[in-house]
């Protein structure tokens, strides 16, 4: 059986699906037999296992909070269907209507890996080597949490002690104000550097659904480079040249369709893992794709004929409930890739509603479905969206070193070319020359754009990424990635809390420049 089928088990991991729905409340409901569960190396592997499931549960999060906001999805209802999350898209958050709310739910993954790294640091029971390895993990992904809140919230409580004493914790203690971003970011350097630390010498484990010592070294990379453009701490580029140089045993894949079709192949650094039986990509995924009631035989799949129309082209009928169209990435972002990027196709499918005029076609209504994870037709022949999920592969490690080697005033050329040259099966039709470092920005973030779709990235790089100066999150002339004005949206850039969090916790304050009723 795979361990995530008996982590049901641990019990205390069953108290996330209470933390993560409570502000800030971390004591714990039942402490649950914690004086006999740390007693041997089966119960602290199996925690972990537990920890990764949780990491799992919030993939949509991650997706929601990196990559929603960065331009790329549409508000655009193409199916007469209700698409979802417009208050993120559309940069209405506001303190009534902040999108996310509780943190992100962050806070309970904190609750258990504080706990973990406790128990762990002081248990003898542990040969070495698997004690260092299994706290590298939890210092990773303590890391890889606090910096989506960093770059969500700027800065929020640090919490890295377990604050529990068997449900007796008075409340009120548990308060605790909003840390600098300084000082957030300080305690992600510290977690990371730790992970990296005592991962030592140790080698990646074959099953890359885990956290292992490259993905923290990509991570370092991330958190770096993040220091480096958005705080202006120009050192930090070398510390995350050297992290990303230090990843090794990965490589381009030569088809990119390859990527999310095989597990633990050898691009992949880290994924969220999904099997059919077990857990998938879920019903958030589906609503990427279309519905097939509301084809009503007008939709086709070439723009220039009236038929075939389109029924199920894809084959997703036959998942366990009705697919609709809830969330669509723009057509603009589907027409901005050259006709022979393989990545076009290998990541959506377009199609189009049509009316006839005489033997002419009249195009109504342009859509994609987004199939970079389609999935897999299982045994009862029901398809299952069972593709694993990249958190870190080798095309990002590539391409924020092009970005790195831009800021330093260098030529990108040679990591920039080898994504193109993957893209375009080695026949480019216009190969990369590097021009001025603003041109250079643009041209990464393009393929980043292009290559990173559904990866929970783009928000998060028009934060970080620059012209003229600017991130690239602000409009420009100079060019069309900008969602917020610089004059009257700068502030936007970090999202507000919800009255909740300050009613229950009084030291906490609104993210500053929204609107707050908190009585002072």
């Amino acid at each position: 059986m795979n361990k995530f089928k008996y982590i049901v088990y641990i019990a205390l991991i069953a108290v996330v699906a209470t933390s993560c729905r409570k502000t800030l409340e971390l004591a714990p409901e039942d402490y649950y037999g914690d004086g006999n569960f740390w007693q041997n190396e089966a119960q602290v592997t199996n925690f972990m296992v537990g920890l990764h499931k949780q990491f799992r549960d919030n993939q949509f999060m991650f997706l929601r909070l990196g990559e929603m906001r960065g331009g790329g999805f549409s508000n655009e209802d193409r199916q007469n269907t209700s698409l979802s999350e417009l208050t993120i898209i559309n940069q209405a958050i506001e303190e009534t209507s902040a999108g996310v709310g509780s943190w992100a739910g962050l806070y309970g993954p904190f609750l258990q890996l504080n706990l973990f790294i406790q128990k762990v640091e002081a248990s003898d029971f542990l040969a070495a080597d698997k004690k260092n390895y299994l706290l590298g993990q939890a210092y990773a992904m303590r890391a890889y949490y606090y910096f989506h809140l960093l770059r969500t919230y700027g800065g929020v409580p640090i919490r890295l002690e377990p604050e529990v004493s068997n449900g007796n914790t008075d409340p009120v203690a548990l308060r605790k104000e909003r840390a600098s971003e300084a000082d957030v970011l300080a305690a992600i350097k510290a977690d990371v550097n730790k992970s990296i630390s005592l991962f030592g010498t140790a080698g990646a484990l074959a099953d890359k659904s885990q956290w292992n010592p490259s993905a923290a070294l990509m991570l370092k990379g991330e958190v770096y480079l993040w220091s480096a453009k958005v705080y202006n701490t120009t050192a930090d580029l070398a510390e995350a040249k050297s992290a990303l140089n230090a990843t090794a045993g990965t490589s381009l894949l030569p088809n990119f369709r390859d990527i999310f079709k095989n597990k633990n192949n050898g691009e992949i650094i880290l994924a969220v893992r999904y099997r059919d039986g077990e857990a998938e990509m879920g019903t958030a995924y589906s609503y990427f794709l279309y519905s097939t009631f509301n084809f009503d035989n007008l939709h086709v799949k070439d723009s220039t004929t009236l038929g075939p129309t389109l029924v199920d082209p894809l084959n997703i009928a036959s998942a366990p409930a009705q697919i609709i169209q809830r969330y669509a990435y723009t057509f603009e972002l589907f027409q901005s890739y050259n006709i022979a990027d393989t990545r076009r196709d290998a990541t959506f499918y377009d199609y189009y509603k049509t009316s006839a005029s005489g033997s002419d076609v009249i195009v109504t209504v342009r859509n994609t479905a987004l199939v970079k994870f389609p999935g897999e037709m299982n045994a009862a022949n029901r398809r299952v969206f069972t593709d694993d999920w990249p958190v870190y592969r080798e095309a990002d490690r590539l391409l924020m070193l092009a970005e790195i080697t831009n800021a330093e005033g260098g030529d990108p050329s040679s990591y920039i070319q080898q994504i193109r040259d993957r893209a375009f099966a080695n026949a480019d039709p216009t190969p990369f020359v590097s021009g001025t470092q603003d041109a250079n920005e643009l041209a990464i973030f393009e393929e980043r754009s292009k290559e990173f779709v559904y990866e929970g990235k783009r928000w998060y790089d028009i934060r970080r990424m620059k012209y003229g100066g600017d991130p690239l999150v602000f409009i420009s002339p100079s060019h069309p990635y900008g969602v917020l004005d610089k004059g009257t949206q700068a502030y936007k850039v970090l999202w507000p809390i919800e009255t909740a969090i300050w009613t229950n916790d009084p030291l906490v304050d609104q993210t500053p420049g929204y609107a707050s009723s908190k009585p002072k």
